[in-house]
């Protein structure tokens, strides 16, 4: 990090830089005299972590613009020609502001470097990048997206040649390849018109789309129920939230023989400015609004949302007294596991060997209903990334058959057509466990309550708090120190029984600043800074015999450990 001094030093040789076009200096002289404004912009390069870029847009260092998306692409082109002698790459973009041509800007730097790059034309969702990265046999992908951020930010992650974005080790080798390229000058770049000529950028068509929706289509557990009229029974109402989603979730549910779909008209079409959300995140219950208005006309039996590179989906049912409830993540995933375990050992096709991959953050609930059906269940740190590396050892080395892989924050797969979370599949089996539940006269939440009867009752929360700048990069940083070096004996009254420090590389996980806490009543808590977002997320488990008893411990456990918190911040 550098300070005020070095922060307009940067400044000023993008001023002077005869790379930087006109307009980006012309933003930038705008705040000759904000010198906070222009340490925020320069005080460090926007950090490429495993997951890639992320950050808001504008012009400087730390933000998102073409210079630093091209700065990445250079240094992922070395590495990738270090490794091949003609890779290939497939890139997408969501419906966020820039995205287009930040992923133009992309396949323009690759083309320079001579690498063929496949494009999708419009927006396409995250997934259908892992699968078409797969599909096309491609040495790796890239997706501009900054998933359910605000809409002034955007993103940039890169996949492998599996489709499954970048693990550490492979993450510090691209990131070592970027670091390397020190001035725009070595960013290569060629015009667009010039890469098409030279058959370097390819136009991906039709074919791309029905190839994914086949895939998807297919990890359909009730294909003849669904036909039957099951699926015609079942009424839905659907938000893209703006972003990706909406012809493929659309194309797939009709495939499966969903016929009953209504979608949110005013959310349907892209809009990089999300202008009917505070969040386009399914996470939060605000984003779900129009839709639940739309539900409550029609009486539709179920409500699902995805975000904007449709890679989470959220799902609203009613309780039990009529009223659209949202599901929590971990609910939404453990009725999943349950339909999707449950069916498959009744057709007889359930294997000796299957296996449920789950988050270190996400809720035991769906690791027991999968031990019952004699799944083995495997813990991985936060990130899909770490799921997909799973599914690959298991195709190297036969240990296991990957059904389902899900985490807390609304993530889910199942099959292996792809390496990354999908809600479009997520959207598929939530929709075919409502249509199968309802032939038997019950609504997801029926299901839920029988869960909670036999497994316990598993209730979870979130909190965050968001930390932006270099000040809050501190702040995040001394609360994790905080609780490492002065950990609690115990929390609402209740004993600390171990301390898990993911720092150290705990059960051959990679290193990773996360703290669990693990209490005497088998309930939990999680500190863990966001590797997408400036905020310090803390999450919360407990597991009782009924809804209140579960209600007022989570309630009980928050307010101690937030107390605590919010004093350091």
């Amino acid at each position: 990090m550098l300070n005020e001094t070095g922060a307009i030093q940067q400044y000023e040789a993008w001023l002077n830089d005869p790379n930087i076009d006109e307009k980006t200096k012309d933003e930038l002289r705008a705040i000759a005299d904000n010198p906070k404004e222009i340490e925020d912009r320069f005080y460090r390069e926007l950090e490429f972590g495993t997951g890639g870029l992320r950050g808001v847009m504008g012009a400087g260092t730390n933000r998102m613009n073409r210079y630093v998306i091209g700065k990445a692409t250079q240094g992922f082109a070395n590495y990738l020609l270090n490794g091949s002698s003609s890779p290939s790459v497939v890139i997408a973009h969501d419906s966020r502001n820039n995205s287009d041509t930040f992923a133009l800007e992309s396949a323009c730097v690759l083309a320079a470097n001579g690498i063929k790059t496949y494009l999708f034309r419009s927006l396409r969702p995250t997934p259908q990048l892992s699968f078409t990265v797969r599909d096309l046999k491609a040495s790796g992908g890239i997706v501009i997206t900054a998933s359910h951020n605000p809409p002034e930010y955007n993103g940039y992650k890169v996949y492998d040649a599996t489709g499954c974005q970048l693990v550490p080790d492979d993450a510090e080798k691209v990131i070592a390849s970027i670091r390397a390229v020190t001035s725009f000058d070595q960013v290569k770049r060629l015009t667009p018109q010039e890469a098409e000529a030279k058959g370097l950028i390819v136009w991906l068509g039709e074919e791309a789309d029905e190839r994914f929706a086949d895939a998807v289509a297919a990890q359909s557990v009730n294909p003849e129920l669904l036909r039957g009229g099951a699926g015609a029974a079942l009424k839905v109402v659907y938000t893209p939230l703006h972003g990706t989603g909406n012809l493929p979730v659309r194309r797939v549910l009709e495939k499966a023989g969903f016929t009953n779909v209504h979608v949110v008209p005013e959310q349907e079409q892209p809009n990089g400015m999300f202008p009917t959300v505070k969040s386009p995140n399914p996470e939060e219950h605000e984003a779900f609004t129009l839709a639940i208005e739309l539900a409550d006309k029609i009486g539709a039996d179920l409500i699902v949302g995805t975000d904007p590179d449709a890679d989470r989906m959220g799902a609203v049912v009613k309780n039990d007294e009529g009223r659209y409830v949202v599901l929590t993540g971990n609910q939404s995933g453990a009725i999943m596991v349950h339909y999707l375990l449950s069916n498959l050992k009744a057709q007889g096709k359930l294997p000796a060997n299957g296996a449920v991959v789950k988050t270190i953050v996400t809720s035991e609930m769906g690791a027991d209903i999968a031990a019952s059906f004699g799944c083995d269940v495997l813990n991985t740190l936060t990130g899909f990334k770490y799921i997909g590396e799973k599914i690959n050892e298991f195709e190297k080395t036969g240990s296991h058959t990957f059904l389902f892989g899900y985490e807390e924050s609304y993530g889910y797969l199942t099959g292996t057509y792809a390496r990354d979370k999908d809600a479009i599949v997520a959207t598929l089996l939530i929709s075919e466990a409502a249509a199968y539940y309802k032939a038997q006269g019950k609504t997801l939440y029926d299901v839920l309550l029988e869960l909670y009867k036999q497994y316990g009752t598993y209730l979870e929360k979130l909190e965050s708090r968001t930390l932006k700048g270099k000040d809050g990069v501190e702040k995040i940083a001394g609360i994790m120190s905080d609780w490492r070096t002065n950990p609690p004996s115990e929390v609402a009254g209740v004993t600390v029984t171990a301390v898990l420090d993911y720092e150290k590389g705990l059960d051959g996980l990679p290193r990773e600043n996360v703290l669990k806490f693990l209490l005497a009543d088998g309930s939990w808590f999680t500190l863990r800074p966001s590797g997408t977002e400036p905020k310090i997320k803390v999450y919360f488990a407990v597991r009782k015999e009924d809804l209140p008893s579960a209600e007022a411990a989570v309630k009980r456990l928050v307010s101690a450990v937030m107390e605590r918190v919010d004093s350091l911040s």
